[in-house]
């Protein structure tokens, strides 16, 4: 009697788990929210704070030392290429020349006085050969009739006469060469007089005045001198736009890629084109300078301005493309979570091409159209049922908007 009471006993706490899990509700699958994949144009872009540089600057600095006799020009004035803007006045440097082409025209006084006296020991050289040519034939037709010592006289002289045309001829060709140098030094000299104007080497504006009239400025031909320049020209009617490009976006930098400019000061936007880049990281700053050439004939800007530059990186057309939260990146690998035709979890690597903001291309691991979780994606399992619904996802205008 006592075996059967526990055996009904064990019999009842056996089906009272069955009867309980049976009653139970069963549990919804989570709700899940989802975006297909699809195909879409996909730029991705570049932007950075830029300044506007002069195309050339330069400070002009005296080659001698003198004071100011007048200077043209101030700061904010246009000047043009070859125009002076101030000349010096050095005295001592007007006296150099005068005695540089005083030297000059000795040496040529020289050179005509040595070409006389060659035109003398020819003559002399020509009358006294002919009078022992004439001994010597007669001589040696009738042996005896001229004495050999009068013969051995005229040969002398004519061997000196003929000597004093070589000595005649090397005395002008040294006059010559004292010529050529005395020509160099005038022309020296007269360079240095040249250097008493100051001439802008290009058209630009002057953008700094460092001397007045009756300064004294010293010569900047030497690296130890502290000599002060006289102004500064800025080539202005066409600037330099400079830009820092980060390391990771180096290898989309060519030349001819387009840049987008806005300028806030002046609340102008235009386009241009990379012309130069350094193809040099600095080290500092790990980026590269990138240059657009910026045409400004009328000067409305200035070097020294800010401008936000917008950089076209890459492009590519019909790319298959998600939202980028719907991708998960860890370190170097991307994953994200595919809901199958079975509404089922499948975690599923892929591979990313082009990125910008609000997209990702997806370059390998999906197909188009199928749907992946936007969001939340590490509340979820591999294998997990859910139930999909159509993810919100802002776009830039609403973004903005908000």
């Amino acid at each position: 009697m006592y075996r059967k009471r526990i055996v009904w006993i064990a019999t009842a706490l056996a089906l009272v788990p069955a009867a309980c899990k049976s009653n139970s509700p069963a549990v919804a699958p989570r709700s899940a929210a989802v975006v297909a994949v699809t195909r879409s144009n996909l730029a991705s872009s570049l932007t950075v704070a830029g300044q506007f540089e002069a195309y050339q600057q330069v400070d002009l600095h005296a080659k001698v030392s003198g004071y100011i006799r007048w200077i043209k020009v101030d700061i904010g004035d246009r000047v043009h290429q070859g125009q002076v803007l101030a000349e010096l006045e050095v005295p001592e440097l007007e006296d150099q020349l005068a005695g540089t082409k005083a030297e000059v025209r000795h040496s040529q006084s020289e050179i005509t006085r040595a070409q006389s006296e060659i035109t003398s020991a020819e003559s002399d050289y020509s009358a006294l050969h002919a009078e022992y040519t004439r001994l010597a034939e007669a001589s040696r037709q009738k042996p005896g009739l001229i004495a050999e010592q009068e013969l051995d006289d005229a040969h002398a002289r004519d061997q000196q006469a003929a000597a004093q045309v070589g000595v005649a001829k090397a005395a002008l060709d040294a006059m010559q060469q004292q010529l050529g140098i005395s020509e160099a030094d005038s022309h020296r000299v007269q360079a240095l007089s040249n250097y008493e104007q100051i001439v802008s080497p290009f058209s630009g504006v002057v953008t700094m005045r460092y001397a007045d009239t009756g300064s004294l400025i010293q010569a900047g031909t030497s690296s130890d001198t502290q000599s002060m320049p006289v102004v500064q020209v800025a080539q202005s009617d066409l600037l330099r736009l400079r830009m820092p490009v980060p390391e990771s976006d180096v290898p989309y930098i060519r030349e001819g890629g387009e840049v987008e400019v806005k300028v806030s000061a002046t609340g102008r936007t235009f386009t241009g084109k990379i012309i130069r880049f350094t193809r040099a990281l600095d080290p500092s700053t790990r980026t590269m300078l990138t240059e657009v050439d910026v045409p400004n004939s009328d000067l409305s800007l200035s070097p020294g301005m800010f401008a936000e530059a917008t950089i076209q990186l890459q492009h590519k057309p019909d790319a298959l493309v998600l939202p980028a939260q719907a991708v998960v990146q860890n370190g170097d690998t991307a994953y994200v979570l595919v809901v199958d035709s079975t509404n089922h979890v499948e975690k599923r690597n892929v591979t990313l091409g082009i990125q910008t903001a609000n997209q990702t291309e997806i370059a390998s691991g999906l197909r188009e159209g199928e749907q992946v979780i936007a969001s939340g994606q590490t509340g979820y399992q591999a294998g997990e049922e859910v139930t999909p619904h159509a993810a919100f996802i802002p776009t830039a205008a609403q973004e903005a908007g908000e």
